[in-house]
C-alpha cells in the first residue's frame, strides 16, 4: 500500500509538471546581481562553501524563484518565509531579477557533497528510501526522487546539499518557524521526525548523487 501511494504521488506530480509552461528568464542578466549580492554567501557558481548557506547550483529554477519571492514582503504583508538576511537581499529585486537569478543558478553545475557518519547515513538511507511506516512518514524519494534530483516546480533538488542546512530547515519546518511549504507537506513530515532522524536524513542527502 505504501509503495502504491508513493507511485500515485509521483504520477500526480509528473502530471502537474507536464501541464506547466516552461520556465522563462535571461540568466545572462543576473551576473551583476550575483557578483554584487549573492556570491558572498552562496559563491558565484552557487556552490556555497558555508554549511549554513544552501547550495543553489543546479537547483530547480521554479523552486529558486518561489523562495526568492517568498522572502520578499509585499503589499503590506509579511514575507511567507522569514529571514532577516534574505529579506534585505531581495528587497530591491524586481520580478524579472528574481526569475533571472533562478535561471542563472539552476544553470550552474552542482558539486557533489559527502556524508559524514556511517551510522547516521545508514539510518538516513532507510528513511529516505522507505520512510518510517510506524510514524506514517513517507519515503523522501517519493517526492524528491531516488537520486535527490527533485521535480521541476514541485519538489526541490536535495542531492549534495549541505547537511547542516538541510537539518536546520527540517527543524524549522518541524517547529513551524518555516511554513512556506505547499499544503504543509514538509511541516507534516518533519513534525514526526526526531532530532536523530533529521540528522540522519540530512547526512544521507549530503552524499546523495
Amino acid at each position: 500500500m505504501k509503495r502504491i501511494m508513493a507511485i500515485t504521488t509521483m504520477l500526480a506530480a509528473v502530471a502537474a509538471v507536464a501541464a506547466e509552461p516552461p520556465f522563462k528568464a535571461d540568466a545572462t542578466k543576473a551576473q551583476g546581481i550575483v557578483n554584487q549580492v549573492c556570491a558572498a554567501c552562496h559563491a558565484a557558481d552557487g556552490n556555497s562553501l558555508i554549511p549554513a548557506n544552501p547550495k543553489l547550483a543546479g537547483q530547480i529554477p521554479e523552486y529558486l524563484h518561489k523562495q526568492l519571492t517568498n522572502f520578499k514582503a509585499s503589499g503590506g504583508k509579511k514575507a511567507e518565509r522569514g529571514s532577516p538576511v534574505m529579506a534585505g537581499q531581495v528587497a530591491n529585486l524586481t520580478p524579472d531579477d528574481m526569475r533571472n537569478l533562478a535561471a542563472y543558478f539552476s544553470g550552474q553545475t552542482a558539486k557533489p557533497g559527502l556524508a559524514q557518519s556511517k551510522d547516521l547515513v545508514a539510518l538516513g538511507q532507510k528513511i529516505y528510501r522507505g520512510g518510517i511506516a510506524a510514524k506514517g512518514v513517507a519515503a523522501c524519494a517519493s517526492c524528491h526522487g531516488p537520486s535527490g534530483a527533485g521535480m521541476p516546480s514541485q519538489y526541490p533538488r536535495l542531492s549534495g546539499q549541505h547537511a547542516g542546512y538541510v537539518e536546520a530547515q527540517l527543524k524549522a519546518f518541524r517547529s513551524g518557524d518555516r511554513g512556506n511549504d505547499a499544503n504543509a507537506s514538509m511541516r507534516t513530515v518533519a513534525g514526526k521526525l526526531s532530532d536523530r532522524e533529521i540528522q540522519a536524513v540530512a547526512d544521507y542527502v549530503a552524499g546523495l548523487r
